[in-house]
């Protein structure tokens, strides 16, 4: 699980492709700090095991299935990543709760800079549209954030000088594809109403009489 509260930007030193999965080697600095072999680091929102790790680089392997889920096959030589490590039990919850297991891949329709803030319009997959609220909140290429508004081309987030300051969302343009993940507790109330209304469909007249009434 993770957070949402990016640690640090790193790059990507090289791509190399294997015969199951590509290995993708990662310069970073912060995230090594106690990292080992097999742990999890969100990469722009996408939980990857580090499979070994030197002084300042870790590496990973991505699955095809992975670049087709996210936008991780726009990765480069060169490129900057948003980065956090798993969460532990004593760490606090800055952002919210986040698998790093990416819904669907978003596009950004307008961007507007101001001098406090600036706007960010996402167009998501429309699947993903009924998990979106006002208020609600929303990883944004690893980014915890909070819907602004949600109207018909998909919702706004606004982005602090901070928050552009120490992640990857000021490099992006308009038209750029950005990973999403959507509030787990909605994930889960949905799952919970879905059941509620499969049990009660078994509750019928028939039901009734067998049950003595």
């Amino acid at each position: 699980m993770f957070t949402g509260i990016v640690e640090e930007v790193g790059s990507v030193e090289s791509i190399q492709p294997s015969p199951n999965a590509y290995r993708v080697t990662v310069r970073a600095q912060k995230v090594l700090e106690g990292t080992r072999q097999r742990d999890s680091i969100a990469v722009n929102g996408v939980c990857l095991t580090v499979v070994d790790l030197e002084a300042r680089t870790f590496n990973v392997e991505i699955m095809p299935q992975t670049f087709k889920k996210t936008n991780l096959s726009l990765l480069r030589k060169g490129s900057k990543v948003n980065l956090e490590r798993a969460l532990s039990m004593s760490d606090r919850l800055g952002g919210h709760l986040i698998s790093g297991d990416v819904d669907g891949v978003g596009q950004i329709r307008e961007i507007r800079k101001g001098q406090a803030e600036t706007l960010m319009q996402i167009q998501p997959p429309p699947p993903l549209m009924r998990y979106i609220a006002p208020q609600g909140r929303i990883a944004v290429e690893g980014v915890s954030l909070t819907i602004a508004e949600v109207n018909e081309r998909g919702f706004l987030v606004y982005l602090t000088p901070f928050t552009l300051e120490n992640t990857i969302l000021d490099s992006k343009k308009e038209e750029n594809l950005l990973n999403l993940e959507v509030d787990l507790i909605s994930r889960y109330l949905e799952r919970i109403i879905q059941e509620g209304k499969k049990n009660q469909s078994r509750i019928d007249a028939e039901f009734l009489k067998k049950a003595g009434y």
